[in-house]
């Protein structure tokens, strides 16, 4: 069911353009990497928890927007030979050093799938 790297952050909503901009330059590496399918969502309908949510996870303010974000790997291995070339392609840290957004406060990790209907 391959594998899959999921991504919390908090954006500027006047950045939305920008962040956009950033996100197509960066999906053609990924898939270059072995992505097989990056998708980009822009918070919608985000609400505050009463114990935890979204936007205390990664501490957003009342100007910022949540984005919710996931890539797509056929496997565990493909994912980890992607981030050792993230690491290392100066195009991969071009993109970071022009983040329209506080990388500090994002969150992220890998998944493994285990239903996919």
């Amino acid at each position: 069911m391959g594998y899959v790297d999921g991504f919390v952050a908090a954006v500027p909503a006047a950045n939305k353009e920008l962040y956009l901009q950033n996100a197509k330059e960066a999906a053609p590496l990924f898939r270059e990497f072995g992505a097989t399918r990056i998708v980009e969502c822009w918070g919608d309908d985000v609400p505050e928890g009463k114990v935890t949510d979204f936007r205390g996870a990664v501490k957003a303010t009342d100007e910022e927007v949540v984005v919710f974000s996931w890539i797509e790997y056929p496997s565990k291995d493909v994912r980890d030979s992607a981030m050792q070339k993230m690491m290392t392609d100066p195009r991969m840290k071009e993109l970071g050093d022009r983040m329209p957004f506080d990388g500090k406060r994002m969150i992220f990790g890998g998944f493994a799938p285990i239903l996919d209907t």
